[in-house]
């Protein structure tokens, strides 16, 4: 089963976009739920996107790409 990791629509405030600042594993890793992924930087403030499930990762978004809130930055393989 595939699982989605997007950007959460309340990991910050108001409409602006963030941008992917470091993913903290591999592609192709397997994580487990809770795990920090990735980094996204909105206006200077460094968030953190953790695992949702336990999985492999693979990403869809690499490092540099801008994103807004609810982007599908990667998926988990269950």
């Amino acid at each position: 089963m595939n699982t989605a990791i997007t950007v959460p629509e309340d990991l910050w405030e108001g409409a602006g976009e963030g941008v992917i600042t470091a993913w903290l594993v591999d592609d192709g890793s397997e994580v487990a739920q809770g795990d920090l992924v990735a980094e996204v930087m909105v206006e200077k403030a460094q968030y953190e996107i953790e695992a949702p499930v336990s999985g492999v990762l693979t990403i869809a978004k690499q490092e540099d790409e801008v994103v807004a809130k609810g982007t599908s930055i990667a998926s988990l393989e269950t």
